[in-house]
Parts: structure tokens; C-alpha cells; sequence
């Protein structure tokens, strides 16, 4: 935990000398509508508090202030004729945003608006970027910025078959203390829905392309909403109102509003907005091409382009006027440089006129931090600790508790797709059925031997096979997984174990479904043991490959790709399993291969569970002359032959002298170094195995920083 220092002196000083009507934040809301938490009976029902009968309370005009200097950013490209070979995509960008407005950073695509959000957001790496991010004139440091703020992408990523309510509690508890009672957590989501205006949509799913659910507009806002659940100090927007109509992009920017006036700084990119969305808007800031081409208000850009001489004729846009010249001039041979020097001399002008009247009372950054938790916000900083209220711990919640929670997310999920399920398990039975049928009855003769070392082989590569289906369940969850995670809503190991735990079920179902259908029509040996065996194999199997393939879909991030990669590797491993070629016969130089085959170890297993038994005989007599050239030969022949053979081996050779046992088999496809219970054990330690190399690739392979 990061503690912050205490601020109260300050706060008490300041907040004498000022008194200014008050905006309740959000935890203060949920304070009047429930006093405290002692039973359900006797409160109230849910209702909205109207702001205009809430007391006044003295404020702080913007206790928090965002600014940033001289930011430069620039990636390798290709080089070029020109012989350059990297491309500035941010030219020493300085501004501020306060807490209760919204900073707008507007520009053409390619202008560097979403370059200079992951700037201020820390996306990214420290390495590659030059200048620096304070918080009330102090450092804003990495590990401070990613428990009081909060990132909401372009996209919504969200879980299609969670309602919106659902979906708003299962980040609460992600990122609400536990100390907070589940009846304050389902308050706080109340509240924020209706903040949201998404009363009417709150027992809703979210839908996706083949479910019917919210609006377009309200997807963006629940996905604001998971995002601000704790209340937080900063909200970054990587274009909100992207492929909305004007009526929802007004209200998801009114919602933004409401935001910040409740004590936060919002941070967002927009292309184009209209006229009613400019006049939400307290601060806007005009790229062109990683430069500064204007800072300041809305009001202010008439002036601006007046003394630029490109007076914006009445009645127009401001802001379209605005991007319009801006993309005229990118187009010129002078490019947008007039500009930009012309909007340093007059940001220099405004500090000289402005700087002695207008200086804002400024809190440092732990008596602010201290401030905003004593009103309610920041909850998931708050601290368990009364005597050191300001700590701010790293994550909300135990490791055991996200867990849980990640798990019975994913459960409510895909109960609500039972389909998705119900394909895989309708594989595995017409699968099973297929083997059952055509390796009926095997007997136990030379060919019943050759024909069960088939069906053991196609049975465990079975297995492996229809794991492919796992990659695409990460792969969709990928983006909601590093959004969370990006801001310590939990930790990644608590991922990997909760998606570890959740598959096994299903696992067990797909196992037992697989070897009821198939053990005894094909007249497996062994009887309850021998069926307990063979169905612990075939759990294993699904263990190992589903661990595999979740493995693999944290490096690959492509669907076909993976699938491609998925289907090629299970085919090597099925190549030097043992079936094909037994492992004395494989050259050396490919022997490694053999061994980390995951289905070498399910498949020798279950041989030795089938062969094992030394009273079985599966060649006797004359059989043993089937599959040669001598088989066409009269039975009469071959018993002469047999007996003479016996003579010169001074053994008695009759038709029914067993020749070749169930171990005589196990021993000719080399199964002899690993017992039957080791190879289980190795089948389920493959698949420990990727899931700690899953964990590794979530660590080093999600990383949502830019380099």
C-alpha cells in the first residue's frame, strides 16, 4: 500500500477561508439516502436525492489540478528516402485540466488526441516519453495514478449476457473494500445507474450480435460506469461518443458533466461534436499532427481566430470552423506551423494579463487525496484502518474473494449461453458414438490388439482436439481482462486460478460422457477399476489440452492464427506419441519431441490400463500367423508348423498356447519406463504447467503500454 500523507491542517485552513455551493460526490449521495447500514427493514426505498435541497457545504475550487509539460512522443517507423526513420506523434504539449470540468482534446484522425491521452493515463512507457504528468504540482507516480483514476476505451467491452445492473455490481465488488457491506455496494451501483440515466435499461443484457440488448448509447455509458464505480478522482475517455447518434453522444457527455462536477477530473478525446455537446465542454485543446494548434474555452476560439486573422463567420460551428482551417492548412505547404507559434505568443499573453487576478487556491496532493476520501470518494482507497485513513492500498479485495467473484462472473455468463456448451457436448457424444460403433465389440485377438491400439489413439487425440474451442473464450475476454487489470481491479493470478477452476466442471462432464459412451461397447478391460481409470485419463487429457490451448491463446492473439497454431502442434504431438512409431525407432535428434508429446503420457496410460492384466491373451496358437504370408496356409499346416516350432524351442506349442500377452504388447510400443499412475500424474502436471506459462503470458504479453 502506497500511504498518502496527511492533509487535514491544510484542508481546515483552506476550507475556512472559502465557502461556495457545494457538488455532493457520490459517496456522499449514497451517505443521505442511507444513514447507515443496520438492517434492510427499516430503510427507506430506493429513491434519487434532488441535489437543490442538499445542504451547502464549503468547497475548494479545484483542490485537484492535472497538468502537463513539454510531452514528446515519438515511434520508429520504416526509414525513408528523407532518411528518417522515426515519427513525432506529440510536439512538446503542455495544458491543465481541474477538477468539475471537462478537458476536451479535439484534432483530425492522426492528430495525436489518443497518443496524448495514454500519455497523461501512463499507457505509455516511461522510457519512450519525454516531459512530465503532475498532480497539484507534484510527480504523479505510476502506482498513485492507477487507484485514483480510471480509463474508459474507445470500444465497450463488456459481458454480453450480464444485465446492466449485474454487469455495474460485479465491478463494484471488483473494486469496492470488502469492508463495505454488500447492501452499501448495491447502493453505490442504485445510485450510479441512476447517474447514469440507465434506470430503465438496469435488468437489461448488454447483448452482442446475436443477443438483443441495450442501446449503443448505453452500452457506452454502462461501460463509463464500471469504470467510475469507486468514484474516482480522474476519468480518462478515449472518444466516448464514437459511433453514437447526436442525441446519445449529448447525453453520455451530460453524464460526464455530472461526473465531474461531482469532484473528478475528466479527460476525454472527441472528433466532431455538436454545438450541445460544445457547451458542456470547459476546456478544449486543438491537435494538429502532435502539436498545440489552440487551448482554451469554447468562448474563446472566436477571439482566437480573430486575432489570427481568420475571423469564424457568425452562425457556424465553432469547432467544426476550427477543424475545417486546421485541415486546410495541414494541407498546405506551410502546414499548421503559423498557427501553432501564433497560439504560444497567445497563451503567453493570457498568462501575463490573467496571472495576478485569477491564481486558484491550490491543495497539495495528500491534503486534496485526504479531502476527497473524507467526502465520499475514492472508495476503493479508502483504507480498512481508521488510524491511517489515507492509505491507499493497491487492490480492493483479497486474492480469495476475486477468486470467487471472477468465477461466478464467468458462470452467470455462460449459463446464459448454454449453447456454446452444448455444441462442444454434442461433439464429444457423436464422436464417442462413431468409435463406439465402429470398434464394437473388439475381441481379443491379433487384430482386436492392432484395432484397440487405433482406438486409443484417435480416442486421446480426441480429447485434445475438441479443446480447441478454449481459444476463443480468452481472446474475447482478452481486452475486458487488461481493461481491468490495467487499474488493479484484481490481480492476474487471480484470473488464471479462477479460469482455471471454472473449466473443470465442464471438463468432468465432457470426461464422463465421453467414457460412458465408448469403455463398454468396445469392451475395455478392467471393469469398474479399469472404467474409473480410463475415465481419469480421459479427464486428464481434457485438463492438459484445455490448459494447452489457454496457454496459447494468451500469446496468440488472432483467432484463425491460434486455431492454425492449435491444430498443427496437437498433430506433432500426436506424430511422436508412440502410436505411429514406438520411441526406440524415433532418431535421436527428434527423441525430445516424444517426450513433451501431451499425448504420449494419456495414451501409454490407458494402453497400460487395457494390457496390464497377465491372464489375458491376445495371440494364441496359429493366430500367430495372421497378418504373415503363411495366413493363407491350411490350419492343418499350422499346426504341424506350430509343433515343430515348439520342438526346436523345447516348449509345447498347441492352437491354443497363448504366444503373446497383454504385456508382450505393452512391451513391443516400448511402454515400459512409466507406470500406469505415473503417467496421470504427469498428464495433470502438463496441465499445471500451462496454466503457470498462462499466468507468465498475462504478465508480460498484456501490458497495455505503448513503447
Amino acid at each position: 500500500m502506497s500511504p498518502i500523507g496527511n492533509g487535514n491542517d491544510e484542508s481546515e485552513s483552506i476550507l475556512k477561508e472559502l465557502s461556495l455551493a457545494y457538488q455532493p460526490t457520490l459517496g456522499e449521495l449514497l451517505k443521505w439516502v442511507y444513514k447507515d447500514d443496520s438492517g434492510g427493514e427499516d430503510k427507506p426505498p430506493h429513491h434519487v436525492v434532488e441535489l437543490a435541497d442538499a445542504a451547502f457545504k464549503p468547497t475548494i475550487p479545484y483542490p485537484f489540478v492535472l497538468s502537463f509539460h513539454n510531452l514528446t512522443y515519438s515511434v520508429k517507423v520504416s526509414k525513408k528516402l528523407n532518411g528518417l526513420d522515426h515519427k513525432v506523434l506529440l510536439n512538446d504539449i503542455s495544458g491543465e485540466a481541474k477538477e468539475g470540468e471537462i478537458m476536451a482534446v479535439l484534432g483530425a484522425s492522426g492528430s495525436g488526441k489518443s497518443t496524448l491521452i495514454d500519455a497523461l493515463a501512463n499507457r505509455i512507457s516511461k522510457e519512450s516519453i519525454k516531459g512530465s504528468v503532475h498532480l497539484n504540482d507534484e510527480v504523479l507516480e505510476s502506482k498513485l495514478l492507477k487507484v485514483i483514476s480510471a480509463y474508459v476505451m474507445q470500444d465497450d467491452l463488456l459481458f454480453p449476457m450480464l444485465t446492466v445492473e449485474e454487469t455495474l455490481m460485479f465491478s463494484a465488488e471488483f473494486r469496492l473494500p470488502r469492508s463495505l457491506s454488500k447492501s452499501k455496494k448495491k447502493a453505490r451501483v442504485e445510485a450510479l445507474i441512476d447517474q447514469l440515466g440507465l434506470r430503465g435499461a438496469a435488468n437489461t443484457v448488454i447483448g452482442d450480435e446475436g443477443h438483443r440488448g441495450v442501446s449503443g448509447g448505453e452500452r457506452r455509458r454502462v461501460s463509463i460506469g464500471i469504470d467510475i464505480i469507486h468514484d474516482p478522482i480522474i476519468l480518462f475517455l478515449d472518444e466516448p461518443t464514437s459511433g453514437l447518434d447526436s442525441t446519445s453522444a449529448f447525453m453520455v457527455v451530460k453524464v460526464l458533466q455530472r461526473i465531474a462536477q461531482s469532484g473528478s477530473i475528466v479527460v476525454m478525446t472527441i472528433h466532431q461534436p455538436s454545438s450541445r455537446i460544445l457547451n458542456l465542454l470547459d476546456r478544449l485543446i486543438f491537435l494538429s499532427r502532435g502539436q498545440t494548434v489552440f487551448t482554451g474555452t469554447s468562448s474563446e476560439l472566436p477571439l482566437f481566430y480573430s486575432e489570427f486573422g481568420c475571423p469564424i463567420p457568425e452562425g457556424e460551428n465553432r469547432t467544426e470552423f476550427a477543424l475545417d482551417h486546421i485541415q486546410e492548412l495541414e494541407e498546405s505547404p506551410d502546414g499548421t506551423q503559423a498557427m501553432v507559434d501564433f497560439n504560444k505568443s497567445w497563451q503567453q499573453q493570457r498568462r501575463n494579463n490573467n496571472f495576478p487576478s485569477h491564481r486558484q487556491p491550490k491543495m497539495s496532493l495528500n491534503g486534496a487525496i485526504s479531502a476527497s476520501i473524507s467526502k465520499g470518494k475514492l472508495v476503493s482507497g479508502a483504507a480498512n484502518d481508521d488510524s491511517n485513513p489515507t492509505s491507499v492500498p493497491k487492490y480492493a479485495n483479497p486474492f480469495w474473494l476475486e477468486v470467487y467473484v471472477i468465477g461466478r462472473r464467468s458462470m452467470l455468463n455462460s449459463r446464459r449461453m448454454p449453447e456454446l456448451f452444448g455444441i462442444r457436448l454434442g461433439a464429444i457424444v457423436v464422436t464417442g458414438s462413431i468409435l463406439a460403433t465402429i470398434f464394437l465389440h473388439l475381441d481379443q485377438s491379433p487384430k482386436g490388439a492392432q484395432e484397440r491400439l487405433g482406438f486409443f489413439a484417435f480416442a486421446m487425440s480426441t480429447t485434445f482436439y475438441t479443446c480447441a474451442e478454449a481459444i476463443p473464450v480468452f481472446l474475447q475476454e482478452r481486452y475486458i481482462f487488461m481493461r481491468e487489470t490495467a487499474y488493479n481491479a484484481y490481480r492476474r493470478s487471480s484470473y488464471v486460478l479462477s479460469h482455471a477452476l471454472i473449466s473443470i466442471p465442464s471438463l468432468i462432464v465432457l470426461s464422463l460422457t465421453f467414457a460412458a459412451i465408448t469403455f463398454w461397447p468396445v469392451g475395455l478391460a478392467g471393469g469398474l477399476q479399469g472404467f474409473l481409470y480410463y475415465f481419469a485419463f480421459i479427464l486428464a487429457s481434457f485438463w492438459a489440452g484445455h490448459s494447452f490451448v489457454t496457454f496459447l491463446s494468451g500469446v496468440v492473439t488472432h483467432v484463425m492464427l491460434g486455431f492454425t497454431v492449435v491444430v498443427a502442434i496437437l498433430a506433432y504431438f500426436l506424430l511422436f506419441s508412440g502410436f505411429f512409431i514406438s520411441h526406440d525407432r524415433i532418431p535421436s535428434y527428434w527423441l525430445w519431441f516424444h517426450y513433451i508429446s501431451l499425448v504420449k503420457y494419456p495414451y501409454e496410460g490407458v494402453l497400460q490400463n487395457e494390457f496390464s492384466d497377465p491372464t489375458k491373451c491376445f495371440v494364441r496358437g496359429i493366430q500367430m500367423f495372421d497378418n504373415t504370408p503363411l495366413q493363407a496356409v491350411p490350419d492343418i499346416l499350422k499346426t504341424r508348423l506350430l509343433t515343430s516350432m515348439g520342438d526346436v524351442l523345447g516348449r509345447n506349442l498347441t492352437s491354443t498356447s497363448c504366444v503373446t500377452t497383454g504385456e508382450d504388447i505393452l512391451r513391443q510400443q516400448g511402454i515400459t519406463d512409466l507406470s500406469r499412475l505415473s503417467c496421470l500424474c504427469i498428464t495433470i502436471a502438463w496441465g499445471f504447467f500451462f496454466r503457470f506459462l498462462f499466468y507468465v503470458a498475462l504478465m508480460f504479453g498484456s501490458k497495455d503500454k505503448r513503447r
